[in-house]
């Protein structure tokens, strides 16, 4: 019992000691800068931030359904300005414009002069600086131009400020555009990024180039290189330094630093700390690493990073075996670069990307592709609607164009246009595209009736002409254009060409009447030709109306009316159809049953191509080319790949990730007939595949070229088997493992077989691995014929055969893929609620056989017509002539001019303040084409027929600075190896007297127009 007392009180009188011990108040030492001599560790606190993905970007951005995911973007905001204001040695980087412009509008001055203050002594830099973190497989480089500028211009504007690094840490790989277009281009001095291949990855850190100069174009070369840096695992901190709150962060102990408390650790974190700055040393070359502090959606609690941070800092620079400094992108720039090491080259891109063996994310270069063609069709809207607003002259109440600005620059993240997110997700991108096409429609229906609509003598106009347009086009509805024409209405149509040379195309469009002629504006009648609309339109029209806009449409049209059109470029023309007494050219119909005609072949096509088909057999056997005397054996077919379910193995195909489980033929079902139907326009074949398979061949007068329409859906799953769709062009070239594709639509790179130029490729997954991206094009040659196959979307597509191009159409899958997306790839439409149908996607590929080297031609010209198509809109007249009280034929350039071949504007836009923004873009590469690989000359003068230039500045790509204050702080880089290139082509300054702008190959220039008013 006495000893039991004295044990109590030498134990009270312990913790008495213990709790009367001295206190004190640290003060961290987070004061540091780059120690010559010492490895520096660089951390950099980040948030990465999906601009929609599990959640809507709203959903993200205020917090809301975090049943899904708990991730609120205005906290995180919200929590970085007082940590920043807290300690003056702290930094923050933040991306994602989409939501910093969202926190921003919702801020008081006061916070807003804060944050100003905080941008400008460096504390929070805005880095890469576009609306979102576009994907770089599936994105057009035109949109990520686009939106890379709104967000740009948004930080000059407020901040007076360029963002100087590239970001791209989350995309699932990476282009070569990225780098030296949207890298070098815009300014960047930088780029970083994460997601490369494991094997290359693995071989990169043996050899310490994880960090290298990127050489992403053939044509500039050393000119638009960019220092770029993949981290050496993802863009999550080490092992054992995450210190979100709430989160389980079990393997990273806080620092306790108070030895009167228990579990004080000081020693052995900086220990875990310096061990893992020596270990990620060992990979980097230099004495300066970067430790990306942060991931997904964190900092919603600042204070946890920082407080921890703040520690390291302070016991890691006492210890003395590294130092450690809060930093930025820029800081370890500058930092690299003022070492002068010498770096090796990169060239070409880093696609595909696996990051485990059997884990090829080429799937989403196909994924979710309805919402991919939307995409890209709202894209070319955009800059056709942007250029009729500068001719009308911008309203700044609106309508305008802002709107689907926007929601084209969110789908361009790498989690929305790639497919790869939620179906709710989807849906609220798709809805985001349909709000801002409807004010846009708006803003080209009132520009065309503006410019269409004569003034009176009195100075005043004509009464305002309505006119409507056809979204639904594509699956045969148009109410403008089925209206009757019996009963002495008139059909008054406007064709609009976005591009800078004159065009010649057939229009198709959905009628009624039988008896229908078409008139140019001269009163010439010009040569139609009638097309049934046969069931299988009407009822993926009937059926889709009814799913777009909630009702069945009143009429049933009977024929498309196909006519060719001229128009002049960045111009109108004007074509009206009536009734008459005759019907109009009615395309002959023939069927064909296989097998009944053995021995026979049926050729197809009214001018120089012929399209050579089996009697026998119903297939597509010959390509003959009467004009450049290309006559080739061809054959076209499809397949699909069993999506493998992940039972036996640990990887599924699913929304990112294409894992087949074996190829499968898709024949006929039985002895299906195909139809021919033949006019003086075009010649059509109709073939069934199968139950849900439908495909339309056409071959036009006027060209050179095949078009494939087809319609594929719904996929059948019944089996529990999810599917991919590809078809295939096989030929008898020998391209000896080669193929060629785009980056991001623009320039083309070499592919080889199981073949990576830059480490040994180890063969896991023959078909996947051999994936890319397309967005413009594939094609293969051999030594005296090219095959090109050009596209309507972002797919992916290979040769896994030599001879042979693959391009995946559609994919249903039925598990997901494990990368977080927690949804399996099964899209479905929806009637009333009802969303059991599986998605049927319809679209088009173009293909064309060219000898050797002539190729590139149609390529680029046609390619850019893919992208840019006419656009149609559509009135009546009622009694007076139209053409006598109404412009027919508008001219936004000098009649007399057109842009040289190897030309295209991009970008023509008025800017708030009545400046214009104008983008001319080289189409083709050095040594692409012998005659178009060549300097080009534009007549501004000519150019801007209606308007008089006043100054005109040349700009960076992303029209944030000016071209020669870029080009002086560029960063030039030692790189290893190097020797002397080719003198790089350059177009030049302007002459300020004749205005002549000269691009050379592959050459985007950009600049600010002010005029005379």
């Amino acid at each position: 019992m006495a000893v039991r007392a004295c044990l109590l009180v030498l134990l009270l009188l312990s913790v008495f000691l213990f709790l009367c011990a001295e206190s004190k108040y640290i003060v961290y030492n987070t004061t540091s800068s780059i120690v010559p001599g010492k490895l520096n560790v660089h951390l950099v606190a980040h948030s990465h931030d999906d601009v929609g993905w599990l959640k809507t970007i709203d959903q993200y951005y205020v917090g809301s359904n975090n049943s899904i995911q708990k991730a609120c973007v205005q906290n995180v905001l919200d929590s970085i300005v007082p940590a920043l204001l807290a300690d003056k040695n702290r930094k923050f980087i933040f991306a994602e414009q989409a939501f910093f412009q969202r926190w921003w509008r919702d801020q008081s001055e006061a916070v807003q002069s804060t944050v100003r203050q905080l941008v400008s002594s460096g504390q929070l830099e805005l880095i890469n600086g576009g609306m979102c973190m576009h994907d770089e497989a599936t994105a057009h480089y035109i949109d990520m131009i686009d939106q890379t500028t709104l967000g740009h211009r948004f930080i000059k504007e407020e901040f007076n400020v360029t963002p100087r690094i590239g970001w791209q840490i989350d995309p699932f790989g990476h282009s070569a555009v990225q780098a030296y277009l949207l890298g070098a281009e815009v300014g960047f001095d930088s780029l970083f990024f994460a997601r490369i291949d494991y094997q290359d990855r693995a071989k990169r850190k043996n050899e310490k180039s994880l960090e290298v100069i990127w050489q992403g174009s053939k044509s500039f070369g050393s000119s638009a290189q960019i220092f770029a840096g993949a981290f050496p695992e993802n863009y999550e901190p080490p092992a054992n330094f995450y210190f979100e709150v709430n989160d389980d962060n079990s393997d990273s102990p806080t620092v306790q630093d108070d030895i009167n408390l228990f579990d004080y650790n000081v020693p052995e974190r900086i220990n875990t700390f310096v061990a893992a700055a020596v270990s990620q040393a060992n990979i980097t070359r230099t004495n300066h690493i970067m430790w990306t502090m942060g991931t997904d959606f964190k900092y919603q609690y600042a204070h946890t990073w920082y407080q921890q941070m703040d520690k390291f800092i302070h016991y890691v620079n006492q210890d003395g075996r590294v130092h450690a400094l809060y930093s930025t992108p820029s800081i370890y720039t500058d930092a690299k670069h003022a070492t002068k090491e010498s770096w090796p080259i990169k060239t070409d891109d880093f696609f595909p990307y696996a990051d485990r063996a059997n884990a090829y994310w080429t799937g989403y270069f196909t994924s979710r592709p309805a919402l991919k063609l939307y995409t890209r069709v709202m894209s070319a809207y955009y800059l056709a609607a942007r250029q009729l607003e500068f001719f009308k002259g911008r309203n700044k109440s609106g309508p305008n164009t802002d709107s689907l600005a926007d929601a084209l620059a969110i789908v361009q993240h790498h989690d929305a246009v790639s497919g790869t997110e939620k179906q709710h997700v989807a849906n609220d991108y798709a809805k985001r595209l349909s709000i801002g096409y409807t004010e846009a429609e708006e803003v080209v229906a009132a520009s065309l009736a503006r410019l269409a609509n004569l003034t009176t003598k009195t100075g005043g106009r004509s009464q305002q002409t309505k006119f409507q347009q056809c979204p639904l086009l594509n699956i045969s509805y148009c109410p403008p254009s089925e209206v009757d024409l019996s009963k002495g209405k008139n059909l008054v149509i406007v064709v609009y060409n976005p591009l800078g040379w004159r065009r010649e195309e057939v229009i198709r469009i959905p009628v009624i009447n039988e008896n229908v002629a078409v008139w140019d504006s001269s009163g010439k009648e010009i040569e139609s030709q009638l097309l049934p609309l046969l069931n299988v339109s009407v009822a993926l029209r009937k059926y889709h109306v009814m799913a777009y806009l909630g009702k069945s449409p009143n009429t049933t049209p009977s024929y498309w009316l196909a006519f060719s059109a001229t128009v002049p470029p960045l111009g109108f023309s004007t074509y009206i159809v009536s009734s008459t007494k005759w019907a109009a050219a009615t395309s002959g119909r023939q069927e064909y049953m296989p097998e009944s005609r053995q021995n026979d072949t049926i050729k197809v096509g009214p001018g120089n191509l012929k399209l050579i088909y089996s009697g026998n057999e119903g297939k597509l056997t010959q390509y003959i080319n009467s004009k450049s005397l290309v006559k080739e054996s061809v054959q076209q077919s499809y397949s699909f790949y069993p999506g493998k379910d992940g039972s036996k193995e640990t990887q599924a195909s699913g929304a990112y990730i294409f894992r087949p489980n074996g190829t499968y033929p898709i024949k006929s079902e039985g002895k299906v007939p195909f139809t021919v139907f033949r006019g003086p326009l075009l010649d059509e074949v109709h073939q069934r595949i199968n139950s849900w398979i439908y495909q339309i061949t056409r071959v036009y007068k006027g060209k050179e070229h095949a078009e494939v329409e087809f319609i594929v859906g719904p996929i059948p799953i019944d089996d529990g088997i999810g599917k991919e769709i590809v078809t295939q062009i096989t030929t008898t070239l020998n391209s000896k493992k080669r193929f060629y594709t785009d980056s991001s639509g623009r320039d083309f790179i070499e592919r080889i077989r199981d073949y990576r130029k830059d480490w040994n490729l180890e063969v896991n997954e023959p078909i996947a691995g051999n994936y890319y991206p397309i967005n413009l094009g594939i094609y293969i040659k051999d030594n005296s014929t090219e095959l090109s196959v050009l596209v309507d979307r972002s797919v992916g597509g290979s040769s896994i055969v030599d001879g042979q191009l693959e391009l995946m159409l559609h994919r249903r899958l039925v598990h997901d893929d494990s990368r977080g997306v927690g949804e399996a790839l099964n899209e479905t439409v929806c009637i009333s609620k009802n969303c059991t149908t599986g998605l049927t996607v319809l679209g088009k590929y173009y293909l064309r056989f060219d000898p050797l080297g002539e190729g590139a031609k149609w390529r680029r010209s046609f390619g850019q017509e893919i992208y840019s198509p006419l656009l149609v809109a559509f009135t009546e007249q009622d009694g007076d002539d139209w053409t006598k009280s109404h412009v027919p034929t508008f001219y936004g350039m000098d009649p007399s001019y057109n842009l040289p071949d190897n030309v295209a504007i991009v970008t023509l836009q008025e800017l708030e303040d009545g400046k214009a923004l104008l983008r001319l873009a080289h189409l083709y590469e050095i040594g692409e084409d012998k005659d178009l690989s060549v300097m080009a000359s534009v007549e501004l003068k000519k150019v801007f027929l209606h308007k008089k230039i006043k100054k005109i500045t040349e700009m960076s790509l992303s029209a944030n600075q000016k071209r020669t204050e870029m080009e002086k702080k560029r960063l030039v880089w030692k790189v290893e190896g190097s020797s002397e290139e080719s003198k790089v082509l350059r177009g030049g300054p302007i002459d300020p007297a004749t205005l002549v702008v000269k691009l050379a190959p592959m050459e985007i220039r950009t600049f600010i127009v002010e005029f005379n008013y």
